[in-house]
């Protein structure tokens, strides 16, 4: 088992619920062997100074970054391991993809007391990954058409007829259906979509930036499923749309994980512990939402339900299939 210095991890504490940052007098670079580690993720190339430059300037450790879309990483960290290389030290993508890697055995268990400031779900029993951000989906609409007191509470108020041809939907957010369904009970949400779908009916959009935008341009006047950051962003920029969220909220995790046969396994487990305290604050300023709940979030007091990671692998075309025939996809 990897394990971190009391020392290092009480100033990882009080630096993230203080709000404060550490001089580098307080910083013991590593060096040596150790002042280097690779990482593979899926994090927006424009994004990775903000979160990494930090880091490496505190514990003198270099990052080299591969970076991909979520497939690639998949597959090139699955690739490597199964022909015995081992050259990644950490893994940061989304939970479900994460979970396939705990099931081939690549990524080490860690316990870690920053696991407990996390928002449930983020943590598995196996420890071998833990969320870092959360995409979360939220409700947006039109504030030229949709006054805020008339906005649903629940999501049964969507059955109103005031919603009919009023209501729109991502193409591929079948996490989000699995979600809530399991929210009301299989059978009781399977009912109140089908219902849903045959009293307003529900048009369903690829891509939440064009979902989003038609939000905007008043083709729908209420969407159901857009990440938050999305209305948050056209809002500043003056655009009529605003958000709000019916509680649980849903959200789909990314996450971090250390490989078990990490060559930097010190270095690895700092970065590790880093993403999930002072690097929080460098995920809120890039409008991504903390898994740390001491961490400032643009959805501070919403109540928050994470995707099953282990239902997105097992029971994708389940999902998939019930998705497509409520909202009568083709």
């Amino acid at each position: 088992m990897l394990r971190l210095s009391r020392r290092s991890y009480l100033l990882a504490l009080a630096g993230l619920s203080a709000g404060c940052r550490r001089s580098a007098s307080e910083i013991q670079p590593l060096g040596g062997p150790e002042g280097t580690l690779t990482l593979y993720t899926t994090i927006a190339e424009k994004d990775l100074p903000t979160l990494l430059q930090p880091f490496e300037t505190q514990h003198g450790v270099k990052v080299s970054v591969w970076r991909a879309g979520t497939d690639n990483v998949l597959q090139r960290t699955l690739t490597e391991a199964a022909a015995g290389r081992h050259d990644v030290d950490v893994i940061h993508f989304g939970s479900p993809e994460m979970e396939a890697l705990a099931r081939e055995g690549i990524l080490e268990a860690i316990t870690s007391p920053l696991h407990e400031q996390l928002q449930p779900g983020s943590v598995p029993a196996h420890r071998r990954w833990a969320a870092t951000l959360l995409s979360v989906w939220v409700q947006a609409y039109n504030t030229k058409l949709v006054s805020r007191a008339a906005l649903p509470k629940t999501y049964t108020d969507l059955l109103d007829p005031r919603w009919k041809g009023k209501l729109g939907i991502e193409a591929k957010d079948q996490d989000w259906f699995a979600s809530v369904v399991d929210v009301m009970g299989e059978e009781t949400g399977l009912m109140f979509f089908r219902e849903l779908a045959a009293r307003n009916g529900v048009s369903v959009r690829l891509g939440h930036t064009l979902l989003t935008n038609l939000v905007i341009s008043g083709e729908v006047s209420l969407a159901l499923t857009v990440y938050n950051y999305m209305p948050e962003q056209a809002k500043k920029k003056g655009a009529p749309i605003d958000w709000f969220a019916i509680e649980p909220a849903i959200a789909r995790s990314n996450a971090v994980g250390v490989a078990q046969r990490a060559p930097h396994p010190k270095a690895a487990r700092l970065l590790y512990d880093y993403l999930l305290s002072e690097g929080q604050q460098h995920f809120v300023s890039m409008d991504y939402v903390p898994s740390n709940r001491n961490a400032a979030s643009p959805l501070h007091g919403v109540r928050i339900r994470q995707v099953d990671p282990v239902r997105s692998l097992d029971e994708a075309d389940k999902w998939s299939k019930l998705f497509e025939n409520t909202f009568r996809l083709r």
